[in-house]
């Protein structure tokens, strides 16, 4: 790829069997493992390391449900680099480091970067509210759906501000560090993969000089990969935190991608939310926002709010727009404006060094461009008749589940909703 002298590095590896503790603390892991020391340097030696050869160090974990089956997943831990190309031989020997030879015996550091995350989570809420809300909503329709929530949701800062306030106690500390060295080892010897994209006139040289590096690396032992439990509940939660403003989601269980309702709920999305959606909840009710979007990972089909001063009537105005569409006859140029729309955010391109990984971690979740090619084409052959199908077969009322975040004075004004009202 034409990458403007920039080299990208990744290395991935299959999520192996977990215990429950340890599978929880794979998103803090990924949060701290690029900002502990490595190999035997304190952590400021290694940010300095970090500065002087790389464009930055990362680390993510991600669960993603099966194309034809949301009860199959797949869990993928990736740490990711980036260099300018006379740099790339030290960033492949830093992220080697890193990766082998991370230190989590620094208990002042890590103390201090929980913290750091605590606080740009809890900041967070009110700007990515509608993302967390539609999280919560969904969380019990599919295993990648409850991790989801658990490790980047609401559960997850409930967990990571109960986790903050028990390293009050320096045992709590020790045992934290002791389980992140345990959680560095077991993904040490899962089977793991390379990714690396740049310039092909510096292609073999890199290739070279990597292989180089990672000479002793020998394919992990463990075969096992991470299977999330599988969940069923009903879900009308209210979370209550400090705001002045709500956000409110309706999410309701759909299909997997290869299924062929999937392309029909996805035109549907895009149709409530240009044509009932957006005036209703924004321009009449005075929302910041709202809409309606399908998650093919999760199966769910999600009505979300953004910033809304309303609450049970913005929850009310989600199954009027479903009732609005079935009762009504609609012009085609509508439905044809959702399908382009949709079309349009496929086809969308994005830089050459991001196409790439896209295509690579589609790929290892089975969305290969044969997959692709196929959701797209039943994009286009979506029908008016299509949609009223689907929204009558997964949109009803008693199949919603529910979850808003509003402060607790809005919420105790709502008994009608019948929320489990959780304290964020």
């Amino acid at each position: 790829r034409g990458t403007n002298g920039l080299v990208y590095q990744q290395i991935i590896v299959d999520i192996p069997e977990l215990e429950p503790e340890l599978a929880a603390l794979l998103p803090l892991f990924s949060d701290l493992v690029t900002e502990v020391g490595c190999a035997g340097r304190s952590y400021i030696e290694a940010q300095v390391l970090q500065a002087a050869v790389t464009g930055g160090l990362s680390a993510s974990c991600t669960v993603r449900g099966a194309v034809d089956d949301l009860e199959k997943n797949r869990g993928i831990f990736t740490l990711s680099g980036k260099a300018l190309v006379r740099n790339q031989a030290e960033l492949g020997k830093l992220m080697l480091e890193t990766f082998e030879a991370a230190r989590f015996d620094e208990l002042d550091r890590i103390r201090e970067l929980i913290t750091q995350e605590r606080m740009h989570r809890e900041q967070g809420v009110t700007n990515h509210g509608h993302s967390l809300a539609m999280a919560a909503a969904s969380s019990a329709l599919s295993p990648s759906a409850a991790l989801y929530h658990q490790w980047h949701g609401l559960e997850g800062l409930k967990q990571l501000k109960a986790l903050d306030d028990s390293l009050e106690e320096a045992t709590a500390l020790s045992k934290l560090a002791e389980q992140l060295t345990r959680l560095r080892d077991i993904l040490l010897d899962a089977p793991r993969q390379f990714l690396l994209i740049g310039e092909k006139e510096q292609q073999q040289e890199i290739e070279q000089q990597l292989s180089g590096i990672w000479k002793a690396y020998t394919q992990g032992n463990l075969t096992s990969r991470y299977t999330p439990v599988p969940v069923s509940s009903m879900v009308r939660e209210g979370w209550s935190t400090s705001t002045q403003v709500n956000f409110c989601s309706k999410a309701f269980p759909t299909v997997a991608a290869e299924h062929e309702d999937a392309a029909a709920l996805m035109v549907l999305a895009g149709f409530l939310r240009n044509n009932f959606l957006h005036r209703t909840i924004r321009e009449q009710g005075g929302a910041y926002g709202g809409g309606a979007s399908l998650d093919l990972d999760s199966g769910a089909f999600r009505f979300y709010s953004y910033r809304d001063p309303r609450l049970g009537e913005t929850l009310d105005d989600f199954d009027e727009s479903v009732k609005w569409f079935l009762n009504n006859k609609h012009e085609w140029r509508l439905v044809e404006e959702a399908i382009l729309g949709i079309i349009s955010s496929i086809d969308k391109p994005g830089s050459p060094a991001g196409e790439a990984k896209k295509a690579f971690h589609a790929v290892l979740h089975g969305r290969t461009p044969e997959q692709r090619r196929r959701f797209r084409s039943r994009i286009l052959k979506v029908t008016e008749a299509d949609l009223k199908r689907v929204a009558e077969r997964y949109l009803k009322p008693e199949l919603a589940h529910i979850a808003v975040i509003s402060d607790p004075v809005t919420l105790a004004a709502h008994p009608e909703l019948g929320l489990d009202i959780i304290n964020l």
